[in-house]
């Protein structure tokens, strides 16, 4: 026998994912791996002579590294005297700075490191991130490729992107020929959506300098970092050719990070038995003594390695933590797809959107996820809603900012048209009206037509060969009339000269003024202090292109449907003989027209008689003034009744079949989902109330359930029964009603009300 509910679960998208055990011999261990080292330190001369165990004439090229050029030798020894737990306090503790714990971290080996963090839980991590984050404002970074490597779409989805307050927009290219298109696609779309836009094209590292040389890019986050000697010889050089290569970058005014992440020398074959936790901690090192300004890490592409093991996802809040420890600026990951399951996906983003980093997600899709040339992406243009309202709902700076789609339009046409005047003056293949029109609307790829794509490659080729740079880039928008757009890259060359963001952690403003660690430094030291959401910024995070105004929801109600049709012609008076009482609420037919799930008032009286009738009972309605309770108006109703039965019915819908004997809370049937209740339904309540009005045997309604009902109308029915409690006149008795085209010595309620069958206080009419 099969359990049902374990088959079910068998079906659920988590368990599509890869889950082992431990086997810490090839690197699968994401914390605290047997061969892991204890940690150590021994200075002699000034000089790191023995680091977690190993003497300096056994050290490997990445420990070498780390010895001579990560560990400040004037505080290592008091770090690796300071008990783990005690700096790991420090890092939680609100009351000591974050400088001071930066200053003591510049000591620690990285088997200290690893030990300081895994004295952490998770939320205690979470806390570190909030203090030691470099950057006081967090921000956000944008993947921006297509399928095509349509120029035009590039520009427009960059615009967008932009527009949307992503503060760096990363590209790449699927066929590295493309790659000088794609990154002028991303330079001239980023200026038009939002001045100040970083970009990079994460291309081979040779193409990548020539597009920075030439002012087409203007940060890199493609070089690789790795832990052991194997690993770093067989991915990427060495750690003193990634340093002269950053240096290479900065010679230009280009910001760099560097990247690593738990799961990469395991991939490789490289791990040497060790953590993955404890060799990103060599990488991180690595990272700040090659003078790189931060760190892309958080496991990256390699994220599916670390979440199938014990401890995974905390191992990779703890690499973005150390990165912090360590003084780098940070983009937290959160790019690569990480898991089937939405919850899983949310759950391990939190860990880095609650606390804040510098960059969020080191790739947040704004593209359809089947165009993101990165590998799908864990987040994409699908998703924008949720994380604008996650924002909202939690009044967090996540770093994209809601727009309405008429802004959307116009940047990503004007993006277009920006470069159709650019290929148009540097003789690049042209650029249709078919593209832009296109472009503007486009969700993705496919909604482009084709270009020329070899073409297109010599085009883009004869770019990087040639002599051109951003400055004929700037020429080209200027003499077409985008003088807005040419000062705005012109800016960004010139913000390369002065070479201000190359501080750590640094973003710009719209006005091109340099947020970073030592301009914008996180001084958060508990509730009150660091960074708070608030003010413009808190506007614009409300500001929810889909969020209306419920103040204006009461002149919805009452325009929905006709009013006034309904008369009242005096005091209920007390029923007789067999027949059943209608009695609606205070605003039904008039402040409110239509149930929540839309059936006009009329309709629903109608067939609530119609159904009394054709058991051979009479129908009368009356208006309960005093409450606005469906209970109390039914109860209200049966007192009313020459038969003791009455039905109550709220303006939004909401219905029971109510008996006198009864208390006003207890009720033969109650109907409380009333956006399932449809006109079939109505009629037969109207039935069952005439078989309970004669003591009949009366079989219940069976009631459709929708769980998310709720969810979907919550807002609109406390909107529909505060207009309806508005309308509530307690010192009003219950009154009869009759339908206005009637005599007015006629009582009734809906069209069908005058016909026989139709009960009078004090008299009934039966067949």
């Amino acid at each position: 026998m099969r359990s049902r509910r374990f088959e079910r679960l068998a079906e659920r998208p988590v368990n599509r994912e890869t889950f082992i055990r431990p086997w810490p011999e090839v690197g699968l261990s994401a914390i605290g791996s047997p061969h892991d080292p204890r940690p150590g330190i021994a200075i002699r001369d000034g000089a790191v002579v023995e680091m977690d165990g190993v003497a300096a004439a056994d050290f490997d090229l990445v420990e070498r590294f780390i010895a001579r050029h990560a560990i400040d030798v004037t505080v290592a020894e008091r770090a690796m005297s300071t008990p783990s737990q005690e700096i790991a306090r420090m890092i939680v503790d609100i009351n000591v700075p974050r400088a001071d714990v930066l200053a003591i971290f510049a000591g620690c080996t990285p088997a200290k490191i690893v030990e300081i963090v895994d004295a952490m839980n998770v939320l205690e991590m979470m806390m570190g991130l909030a203090k030691m984050r470099g950057r006081r404002t967090p921000a956000n970074q944008a993947h921006v490729t297509n399928r095509k490597e349509h120029p035009v779409l590039l520009a427009a989805d960059a615009a967008e992107a932009a527009l949307r307050g992503f503060a760096e927009v990363e590209t790449t290219a699927a066929v590295g020929r493309y790659a000088p298109f794609n990154a002028l696609a991303l330079l001239v779309g980023t200026q038009v959506g939002r001045p100040g836009v970083l970009t990079q094209c994460a291309v081979e590292e040779a193409t990548n300098l020539k597009l920075a040389f030439k002012g087409l890019t203007s940060y890199s986050e493609t070089l690789s970092v790795y832990a052991t000697e194997r690993a770093f010889v067989d991915g990427d050089d060495t750690p003193w050719s990634k340093a002269f290569l950053g240096a290479a970058y900065a010679s230009r005014g280009v910001k760099t990070r560097f990247t690593s992440g738990a799961g990469a020398p395991a991939l490789m074959g490289h791990a040497e038995g060790r953590s993955m936790l404890y060799l990103e901690a060599r990488s991180l090192l690595v990272t700040r003594a090659a003078g790189s300004q931060g760190s892309q890490n958080g496991s990256i592409s390699c994220i599916a390695l670390p979440e199938s093991l014990p401890d995974g996802v905390r191992a990779v809040l703890a690499e973005n933590l150390i990165a912090m420890l360590l003084g780098l600026e940070v983009a937290s990951g959160n790019d690569a797809l990480a898991s089937h399951s939405d919850i899983r996906k949310a759950a391990k983003l939190m860990l880095q959107f609650i606390p804040g980093t510098d960059f969020i997600t080191s790739g947040y899709g704004a593209i359809p996820r089947p165009d993101n040339m990165f590998g799908g992406g864990n987040f994409d243009v699908s998703e924008l809603d949720d994380w604008h309202v996650l924002q909202r709902d939690l009044r967090i700076d996540g770093g994209i900012t809601p727009v309405d789609e008429a802004r959307v339009l116009a940047a990503r046409e004007r993006a277009a048209r920006a470069m159709q005047a650019v290929f148009a003056r540097l003789g690049f293949p042209p650029i249709t009206e078919a593209e832009i029109l296109a472009a503007t609307g486009a969700y993705g790829s496919e909604d482009m037509p084709d270009r020329d794509r070899v073409a297109d490659i010599d085009a883009a080729q004869s770019l990087l060969a040639g002599p051109m740079t951003a400055l004929d880039v700037v020429r080209a928008l200027d003499a077409a009339g985008y003088a807005d757009v040419a000062a705005n890259v012109l800016s960004m060359q010139r913000q390369r000269v002065i070479g201000d963001y190359l501080q750590p952690s640094a973003i710009f403003d719209r006005d091109y003024r340099v947020l970073s660690a030592l301009t914008d430094p996180n001084d958060y030291r508990g509730p009150g202090t660091g960074y708070r959401v608030e003010g413009e910024r808190w506007a614009q995070l409300q500001d929810l292109p889909q969020a209306w105004d419920p103040r204006h929801y009461g002149d919805r109600l009452a325009a929905s449907g006709a009013a006034g049709w309904l008369v009242e012609t005096g005091p209920a008076q007390r029923g007789s003989g067999r027949e059943v009482v209608v009695a609606i609420g205070p605003a039904f037919g008039e402040a409110i027209t239509r149930t929540i799930g839309g059936l006009d008032h009329r309709a629903v009286l109608d067939a609530i008689v119609s159904g009394i009738r054709s058991e051979g009972v009479a129908a009368r309605i009356v208006r309960i003034h005093h409450t606005s309770d469906c209970a109390f108006i039914g109860h209200a109703g049966a007192k009313l009744s020459g038969s003791g039965v009455a039905i109550g019915i709220q303006s939004k819908g909401t219905t029971v079949i109510h008996r006198e004997d009864l208390v006003p809370l207890e009720n033969l049937e109650l109907f409380a989902m009333a956006p399932n209740l449809d006109l079939d339904v109505y009629r037969h309540i109207g039935r069952n109330a005439a078989l309970h009005a004669q003591r009949k045997p009366v079989p219940p309604i069976p009631v459709r359930s929708d769980n998310t009902a709720r969810l979907r109308l919550i807002v609109q029915t406390t909107l529909m029964h505060l207009r309806e409690t508005r309308s509530v006149r307690r010192d009003r008795p219950p009154a009869e009603l009759r339908p206005a085209a009637e005599p007015a010595g006629h009582a009734g309620g809906a069209a069908d009300l005058a016909r026989p069958g139709v009960a009078t206080a004090g008299s009934v009419e039966e067949r």
